[in-house]
């Protein structure tokens, strides 16, 4: 039986993106974060006042851990939280300075961890593939948004 190669499209998907966040927290380490720390980075800088509950739902993880998480980030001065001006028991998260310039940084990091990973790879080939990705998403979302949305330019 002769392949096109779909049979490993899922072990692909799942290879670049390992290699991709391999490579992206090799760079980022001096920075100080986890992997867990600078992908709520990266969601709290894109969304300014997210609501602590839906960074639990967006980073796939238990809200205890989302909290904890918070606490640390919060002691070592990479955001803030503020309570809801509408309802107090809602904690807000919000990225302090010093949050924002280290989301320019990993901006530029993530640009380069993309650029080798494309290498060898055309502008129209990387055009196709990303319109090829975004389908796949919308054919998979289920109602769900998109985190490509959210997350264009970072690799955590």
């Amino acid at each position: 039986m002769v392949s096109d190669g779909i049979d490993r499209l899922g072990f692909l998907v799942h290879d670049v993106q390992r290699l991709m966040r391999k490579r992206f927290e090799a760079r980022a380490s001096g920075l100080g974060l986890s992997s867990a720390q600078w992908r709520l980075l990266v969601r709290v800088a894109k969304e300014a006042g997210v609501a602590q509950a839906r960074l639990a739902e967006l980073l796939e993880i238990e809200p205890i851990s989302v909290s904890r998480l918070v606490d640390r980030m919060e002691e070592g001065g990479w955001i803030e939280r503020r309570s809801d001006a509408t309802d107090r028991r809602v904690r807000m998260i919000f990225p302090t300075a010093k949050a924002n310039a280290a989301y320019a940084e990993v901006k530029s990091l993530a640009g380069e961890v993309y650029e080798e990973s494309l290498v060898g790879v055309s502008p129209d080939d990387r055009r196709v593939l990303i319109r090829a990705l975004d389908t796949i998403v919308q054919n998979l979302a289920d109602g769900e948004t998109s985190s490509l949305k959210s997350t264009e330019g970072a690799a955590a």
